[in-house]
């Protein structure tokens, strides 16, 4: 620090300049896989949740590929009754011969995805609408059951969100489950309103039990595929139980609820379960679901995180100089991340080795076990 300058006046007239800019930090916690906020400014300001859910965004969720094998054994008991008698009995017990899983690590830079206007998703009421706010349509159940089918199918392809069972990608299963770089905006802000439309919508809402939930969404694998590969080789080494390849997406939703005590107390597990248990809660959920200013949510946005994506090439690469240049449908592409069958190739050995040594352990792995040519060395 300059001291000689330090008291200096400033010039007539000028006036002194404006503090550093600091940004909001908003009050918020972790609680399951969710991340909840009732701060006050994210409820009045949409610009706030706005950037509230850009920031949050940059944090990706946590992809594990869960390994399960178990398998059913009768056993027998013996009980003494009151009267002295003792008697046999038969029973079936399932045991876990293993259970392993594996994370992925995601690439960074989520792209920002909308809902269409035709899904029936919640729209600031507690059913799900199509349509815009003031013009909204109540689903129809047969329309949800459809909506809620391709939602299962587009995760098991590895589709991203905002592909939609008519849309040409949806018939690309080989290209387009990898998300290209820079989409253009048209392809994935399917609504008709921004993200932050959206939170002014859900700022201008008074109802005391409102929410919004941003998703944030995994995607470029085709799960089915892989975990039909993975039981595959589960099954190759001999093992006969009963295998369950499970994929999970923890950390990913993004809520936000009004500050007021009531909202907090439904945020709470341990509250939530008082008001349960003394028969507070169900008239809780039929004032938030039936009157018109009880509750509201919004599912409407999110961020997609891709496994593997395809890049476009600057003009200065020629395509076929880079082997990780391909052709596809859309012009040359680099590949960024791991594909389906290379991350099997790293990993096979691992799961071989984890299967027979039935290991059982919570903590996933990141890294495959060490080899010596074919044998995989016990960790320590």
């Amino acid at each position: 620090m300059d001291f000689e300058r330090a008291n200096e006046s400033l010039p007539s007239g000028a006036e002194a300049p404006p503090p550093p800019f600091t940004p909001y930090v908003a009050e918020c916690k972790v609680s399951g896989d969710k991340t909840i906020s009732h701060d006050s400014h994210l409820n009045e300001d949409g610009e706030a949740l706005y950037r509230f859910l850009l920031s949050q965004a940059e944090t990706p969720p946590v992809f594990l590929v869960h390994c399960l094998g178990v398998h059913t054994t009768t056993r027998t008991r013996t009980s003494t009754t009151p009267s002295g008698a003792t008697t046999t009995e038969s029973y079936t017990e399932t045991v876990t011969d293993f259970s392993f899983h594996i994370g992925q690590r995601l690439l960074p830079r989520a792209t920002q995805w909308t809902v269409g206007d035709e899904e029936p998703v919640h729209r600031g009421r507690m059913v799900r609408e199509t349509g815009l706010p003031g013009s909204t349509n109540k689903a129809q159940s047969a329309q949800v059951e459809r909506f809620k089918a391709w939602s299962e199918e587009r995760t098991s392809r590895g589709l991203p969100p905002w592909v939609g069972p008519r849309d040409p990608a949806s018939y690309q299963p080989g290209y387009s489950a990898g998300a290209v770089l820079r989409p253009r905006e048209t392809d994935v802000l399917k609504s008709s309103w921004t993200l932050r439309k959206w939170a002014d919508n859900y700022c201008d809402s008074r109802a005391p039990l409102k929410e919004f939930v941003y998703e944030k969404v995994v995607h470029g694998w085709n799960l089915g595929m892989l975990g039909g590969a993975i039981r595959d080789t589960i099954k190759s080494t001999g093992y006969r139980g009963r295998v369950i390849i499970d994929f999970k997406v923890h950390g990913n939703k993004v809520v936000v609820r009004p500050d007021s005590r009531l909202s907090r107390a439904l945020s709470s597990y341990w509250l939530k379960i008082l008001l349960i248990v003394t028969l507070v809660y169900p008239f809780l959920w039929l004032y938030k679901r039936f009157n018109a200013r009880g509750g509201g949510r919004w599912t409407v946005a999110g961020g997609a995180y891709a496994l593997k994506r395809w890049v476009v090439p600057s003009e200065d690469v020629q395509p076929g100089v880079l082997v990780n240049v391909f052709q596809t449908p859309d012009g040359p592409r680099i590949l960024v991340g791991v594909r389906e069958g290379e991350w099997l190739r790293a990993w096979e050995l691992t799961i071989r080795a984890a299967v027979t040594r039935h290991r059982v352990d919570p903590t996933p792995l990141y890294q495959p076990f060490p080899t010596v040519g074919s044998a995989v060395l016990p960790r320590r």
